[in-house]
C-alpha cells in the first residue's frame, strides 16, 4: 500500500485516537495523505484503555482480540517492521461460565471440546443442537463478512444484491426477524445455555431478548480465534501509534476538538480547544457519531449525522478495576457469573433505566491463562464489569449508590463461589456518567445503536457523511462495535477518502 500520490493541500485531521482513528490514519498515512490525528485524552486508545492501580495497569476496557486477520492485514499493508507487530497467544479456553446453583460450564475453541463439555453440562440432546448452533452461526459469520462487514454501509435492498437473484431467501436464512433468544430456544433445551448463548448479544450492548438472532455469528467469531496479547490490550495502542509515527503522521494527545469547520458545504479544518485552528482537506470523526448530531463539534456540520435517541443507545456499564486477592475455586482468564433472571435483568436496564439488582458479572483475571495459572503475586489484577443503561448525560449516581452496585456485584460473585479480598485504596470505579464525560454524545453507552430489531445494523452511519469531506470511524458507526470491527470502520473511512480524493485529482 506505499503509494506517494494524494496531491492535496491540507492535511487530513482524524478526531479521536481509538482503534477506528488510528487504523484510518494508518491506512491514509501509508497512502501518502498528510494525517494528524488529534485526541482530548492524554494517551491513544479510545475505549481500549487502561486503568492504573498502585502503579499497575489494568486493562479497562476490550481485554481480548477476536478476528485477528483485520489487526494483521492493517499492519501488513501498511509494511510494519517486525517491531511494531503484535504478539498474541491463542486461548484453547474462551470463558467458564457459573450460576449460583454451583454449576460450571467451560467452552473451548476446539468445537468438539465444548460439545463434549456441554454433553456432561446438560445431555446428548443438548451437545448435538450445540454443534448444529455452531453451523449455523458459522454459515451466517461466513455470509456477512463479505457483503456487510467488510462492505460500506449498505441497505437492505443493497444487502439482498450482494447475495444475487436469490437474495431475500439467503437473507432470511441469517435470520433477521427472529429474536435471538427466540431462535436459542429452537436448539438448547437448557435454560442456562441460553443465557449462555444469549449472552453474545451484549457483545454489541444488546438484549437477546430484542436483537436479531443474527448475531449467532458472534459466537463462531469468538470460536475462530480468541487471542490473548501478550503485554496486555495496550500493546495494541502501542504498535498502532509506533507505525502511525513510522509512516510519517502525526499524532496529538491533549488537545479537545471544539469544532469542525466547513465552507460552501466542504470541510475546511477543525477548531481546538485553544483556539487555534487546524486546516483539513477532509476530516474522520472517530467521536461517537451522536456528538455531531446533538451539535458537540459544531453547527457546521450537524446535519451530517443524526444523533442516536436515547430509547435507542447500547449499554453502558458499571466498571472496577482492582487489585486482589481471590478466594475459593481459581478463576481462569475470561469468567461470566450469570443471574438467576435473565429476562429481568435486561427489563431492568432497557425498560426501568436502572443498573440490574442481581446482574450477570463478568470478570476478566488478567495475570491468569486460560487454564487459571495466576503468572504474578497474589494480589492479581481484575477488571469488574455489569451491564448498566446508558443514563450518563441524564443521572450521575452518587458515591453511596456507586457502592451499594458494588457490595450487590461482589455479593453474587461471592453466592458463585469468588470471594475478592481487596484494599480500599485498590479499586477504581467507572459509571455511565464517567463513559459520558470520556465519550460525549453517548450518554455512556460502549457500543453506539443496539442491535435491536432486523433494521438496526443499516441504521448506522457509514463512513461518508452528508457533509462533502468528512467521514465517520468508530464503535458507532459502520459495520459496529468491538476492537476489530472499529478498526473496519477506520479502514472504510480510508478507502472512502482514498477513492474520493483520487475522483477529483486533475
Amino acid at each position: 500500500m506505499q503509494c506517494r500520490e494524494p496531491a492535496i493541500s491540507n492535511p487530513v485531521v482524524v478526531i479521536g485516537a481509538g482503534m477506528g482513528g488510528l487504523a484510518a490514519a494508518i491506512d491514509l498515512a501509508s497512502s501518502g495523505f498528510a494525517v494528524h490525528v488529534i485526541d482530548k485524552a492524554p494517551a491513544a486508545g479510545g475505549k481500549l484503555r487502561q486503568i492504573h492501580v498502585d502503579g499497575r495497569g489494568i486493562d479497562s476496557g476490550p481485554t481480548v482480540m477476536t478476528m485477528r486477520w483485520v489487526l494483521d492485514g492493517l499492519l501488513e499493508d501498511a509494511g510494519a517492521p517486525p517491531e511494531n507487530r503484535v504478539g498474541m497467544q491463542l486461548a484453547q479456553r474462551l470463558a467458564r461460565h457459573s450460576w449460583a446453583s454451583g454449576a460450571s460450564l467451560d467452552l473451548y475453541a476446539d468445537l468438539e471440546a465444548s460439545a463434549d463439555a456441554i454433553g456432561h453440562f446438560s445431555g446428548a440432546a443438548d451437545a448435538r443442537a450445540f454443534l448444529r448452533f455452531s453451523a449455523d452461526a458459522r454459515r451466517i459469520y461466513r455470509s456477512l463478512e463479505p457483503t456487510f462487514i467488510n462492505a460500506h454501509r449498505t441497505s437492505m435492498l443493497g444487502l439482498c444484491a450482494r447475495f444475487g437473484l436469490t437474495g431475500f431467501k439467503n437473507l432470511a436464512r441469517l435470520k433477521p426477524y427472529t429474536s435471538l433468544w427466540r431462535v436459542l430456544g429452537l436448539y438448547f433445551r437448557d435454560p442456562r445455555l441460553k443465557q449462555l448463548f444469549g449472552r453474545y448479544a451484549g457483545y454489541c450492548g444488546s438484549s437477546p431478548f430484542l436483537s436479531p438472532a443474527t448475531l449467532m455469528l458472534v459466537a463462531h467469531a469468538e470460536r475462530e480465534g480468541l487471542w490473548l496479547v501478550d503485554q496486555g490490550m495496550g500493546r495494541i495502542v502501542e504498535a498502532l501509534r509506533a507505525e502511525l509515527e513510522r509512516l510519517g503522521g502525526k499524532l496529538t494527545t491533549n488537545t479537545a476538538a471544539s469544532r469542525i469547520l466547513s465552507s460552501k458545504s466542504q470541510v475546511t479544518g477543525v477548531e481546538i480547544d485553544n483556539g487555534e485552528v487546524l486546516p483539513a482537506s477532509a476530516v474522520v470523526c472517530n467521536a461517537d457519531v451522536s456528538a455531531i448530531g446533538m451539535g458537540l463539534l459544531g453547527r457546521d456540520v450537524q446535519a451530517a449525522a443524526p444523533p442516536v435517541a436515547s430509547r435507542d443507545r447500547s449499554m453502558s456499564a458499571m466498571t472496577w478495576s482492582l487489585l486482589a486477592s481471590v478466594e475459593g475455586p481459581a478463576p481462569i482468564r475470561h469468567n461470566v457469573f450469570f443471574s438467576d433472571d435473565y429476562q429481568r435483568e435486561f427489563s431492568e436496564i432497557f425498560s426501568e433505566k436502572s443498573v440490574p439488582r442481581a446482574p450477570t458479572v463478568y470478570v476478566c483475571a488478567q495475570d491468569r491463562d486460560d487454564d487459571g495459572r495466576l503468572s504474578a503475586g497474589e494480589r492479581e489484577r481484575l477488571l469488574v464489569i455489569v451491564n448498566a443503561p446508558a443514563d450518563g448525560d441524564t443521572r450521575i449516581r452518587s458515591a453511596a449508590e456507586v457502592e451499594q452496585c458494588r457490595a450487590e456485584t461482589f455479593t453474587h460473585l461471592a453466592a458463585c463461589g469468588m470471594t475478592l479480598d481487596y484494599r480500599p485504596t485498590e479499586i477504581r470505579a467507572t459509571t455511565p456518567a464517567d463513559f459520558e464525560r470520556l465519550f460525549p454524545g453517548s450518554g455512556g453507552g460502549l457500543y453506539g445503536r443496539a442491535s435491536h430489531g432486523w433494521r438496526s445494523s443499516f441504521q448506522r452511519a457509514g463512513g461518508r457523511t452528508k457533509v462533502p469531506g468528512l467521514y465517520l470511524a468508530g464503535g458507532s458507526a459502520h459495520p459496529g462495535p468491538g476492537v476489530p470491527m472499529a478498526m473496519l470502520s477506520g479502514r472504510l473511512a480510508a478507502a472512502c477518502i482514498r477513492e474520493d480524493f483520487a475522483s477529483t485529482k486533475p
